[in-house]
């Protein structure tokens, strides 16, 4: 159509009545005399809607699901994070719950043999290889450590210390092959000598050959002049094994360690020795024995015999 006086007044012309038919829809609501109209529209027209939304919606979720999938992995990642915030934590709660554990543990074994403690923690260990069993602790000179002073933790013996610096020391473990420790069993007074060999049980040698020890006995340190390198009464170990050597000057038997060297982490450096030797009060108290269930009564018999 050419643009024409003529057309732009039709133009104008159905554009008001455009807005005429509006006027007179909207001000008749349900009543409207156009209703019949739009409902004939809506029933011509409804299917080919219905038809154009069933083709265009697919493609508008594939569309949603590709603009939301950013979203999602955000989502995801923000999860993520906060899990491992909250395993973090747990961990954290674990480890200082155990450690909370372990100065209970030292503070009641050094106060069982009144010994004068500076607490440290395991920082490094050193390398296992050819039983070299030595741990680093975050106390050095500058915290009173010197030289050959006994190491203990809650459960007992842990070793000695070698070498000192101003904030850290070096701890050779009991475990090592070249750490001995004199000994003394649990209730007497025979003595020996403890050596350590790496992740087997340490082997005593007992002074006397003849002296009765069985599996179970226990020993604790007999402690040196002076306190050094060990205080007396620490707990060493429970026999293991005692091998037979009938004739022998010494007795051999393998003692399994009381401290677990290879769970260390607050450990105790004794800067004092006792006033008296404790003996075997530091030593935990046996385990009771478990209780035998009672017997069960046989059941009396009620039939009598026929005359």
């Amino acid at each position: 159509m050419r643009d024409t006086r003529e057309s732009r007044l039709l133009l104008i012309l159905l554009v008001a009545i455009a807005f005429a038919l509006i006027t007179v829809d909207i001000r008749g609501g349900d009543e409207s005399p156009l209703n019949g109209a739009r409902d004939a529209a809506s029933t011509v027209l409804g299917p080919v809607e219905k038809g154009v939304a069933s083709a265009v919606n697919p493609v508008a979720d594939g569309i949603r699901a590709v603009r939301d999938a950013g979203s999602h992995q955000d989502r995801i990642r923000r999860l993520e994070r906060q899990n491992a915030v909250l395993k973090q934590r747990l961990a954290s709660s674990d480890m200082a719950g155990s450690r909370v554990r372990q100065l209970d543990a030292l503070l009641k074994t050094a106060g069982s043999g009144q010994y004068a403690i500076k607490a440290a923690q395991v920082i490094a260990i050193g390398a296992a290889q050819g039983f070299s069993w030595t741990i680093t602790i975050d106390a050095g000179s500058d915290d009173g450590i010197t030289r050959d002073m006994t190491v203990i933790n809650g459960d007992g013996l842990v070793g000695r210390v070698t070498t000192v610096g101003h904030t850290t020391a070096t701890v050779l473990l009991a475990s090592d092959p070249d750490f001995t420790v004199g000994t003394r069993m649990e209730g007497g007074d025979e003595i020996g000598f403890a050596t350590g060999q790496g992740t087997r049980p340490m082997k005593v040698q007992l002074l006397n050959g003849r002296a009765q020890v069985k599996r179970g006995d226990r020993l604790v340190t007999f402690g040196s002049e002076k306190g050094r390198p060990f205080v007396p009464g620490v707990p060493v170990g429970t026999v293991a094994y005692v091998e037979p050597t009938p004739g022998e000057l010494t007795k051999t038997v393998l003692v399994q360690p009381f401290v677990s060297f290879t769970k260390l982490d607050l450990v105790g450096v004794v800067v004092e020795k006792p006033r008296t030797d404790p003996r075997d009060t530091v030593l935990p108290p046996r385990p009771r024995p478990a209780a035998k269930p009672a017997a069960t009564p046989k059941p009396v018999s009620t039939t009598t015999k026929k005359g």
